[in-house]
């Protein structure tokens, strides 16, 4: 596909142990730690034989690592910052099979990464982020595959309902944005009652696309439209003209009934891998979104790579305003 670019593998024993300390590197905070641990010891090595000065080299390399994180988003915030961030994460499968790991390790990775980057997100000030982490089409793969994800995807939620360390942290509410009914039963009962237990949250807004797709979305939102319409000219009981319908439909009126209403538009767009399709990705929302697509793949997103895409924001943000505002003038 246009943007791919070929991966040179390496094998891993320990994988989730390396990308946590790739991710240490590359300054994750330290309460993304929960999900990226570190190296565990050998089980020959003695905690308590450590040397104190190594102890003391690792915690002022740590404190170092987030004094330059915090001074460079302090310098990237005298720009216009992104107050919607979306990504489609692409690129798991593929980043095991380079590396000669499990398929579902990659997905493993992609988790940590997501939790790293909500927590870089927050500190950059975004306020809303937006994930697609789930398409329906991805039910046409092969059957123990998706199993494999439902699976997966379970055990994560249960994770974020019992250690509620990074939500607390950010204080998050959740969205699941999606036809729900189309999970199996225990992952749809986990990922609606996450989304209970914080929707009295009032920080970041992390909403999670899955089972999604925008063309599944708007007809959705179509449908719900026509039911409100029907169920209006029924109260209204045939004394109004038309019946009480309304016969012509507005963008506001469908933009009420999207998954997203209440939000924000994206203001970036970001597909990791290289890959330049939308695959049917919010497509009412990102008339002007900022599209990127950086070459990592999504296990390998960092805090570099997030920067990065930032400053190209602020960099064609003149633009996008200019170009907004042409279109008001138009409508």
């Amino acid at each position: 596909m246009t943007g791919t670019r070929a991966r040179r593998g390496s094998t891993t024993t320990s994988h989730d142990s390396q990308k946590a300390q790739e991710n240490l590197h590359d300054g994750a905070p330290s309460s993304s730690l929960t999900s990226c641990r570190l190296p565990s010891r050998p089980a020959t090595q003695n905690p308590k034989m450590e040397k104190p000065d190594e102890l003391i080299t690792t915690g002022v390399l740590a404190s170092l690592q987030n004094f330059i994180r915090k001074c460079i988003v302090a310098v990237i915030s005298y720009g216009p910052m992104p107050k919607h961030i979306a990504f489609i994460m692409d690129g798991n499968r593929r980043y095991a099979k380079f590396r000669s790991i499990k398929e579902g390790s990659g997905h493993r990775m992609g988790f940590s990464a997501l939790i790293a980057s909500l927590l870089y997100c927050y500190e950059m000030g975004v306020e809303y982020i937006t994930v697609y982490a789930f398409s329906i089409d991805n039910f046409k793969r092969d059957p123990a595959e998706v199993q494999s994800l439902m699976e997966l995807m379970e055990e994560k939620i249960n994770e974020l309902l019992e250690n509620r360390n990074v939500i607390n942290k950010v204080n998050c509410k959740m969205n699941f944005w999606g036809n729900l009914d189309l999970l199996s039963e225990p992952v749809r009962l986990a990922a609606q009652k996450l989304m209970a237990s914080t929707a009295e949250n009032k920080g970041l807004v992390f909403s999670v696309c899955m089972p999604y797709n925008s063309t599944s979305e708007i007809v959705n939102a179509v449908n719900e439209l026509c039911t409100e319409r029907r169920e209006h000219a029924g109260n209204c009981n045939g004394n109004s003209p038309n019946n009480g319908v309304h016969s012509d439909i507005s963008v506001e009126d469908l933009d009420r009934h999207m998954y997203s209403a209440g939000c924000p538009d994206p203001d970036i767009v970001i597909r990791t891998s290289g890959e330049t399709r939308l695959s049917n990705f919010l497509l009412w929302q990102t008339t002007f979104s900022h599209l990127q697509n950086p070459d990592p793949l999504w296990p390998e997103f960092s805090f570099r790579h997030l920067v990065w895409a930032i400053l190209q924001y602020q960099r064609v943000y003149p633009y996008i305003e200019q170009t907004k505002k042409l279109a008001k003038k138009l409508l």
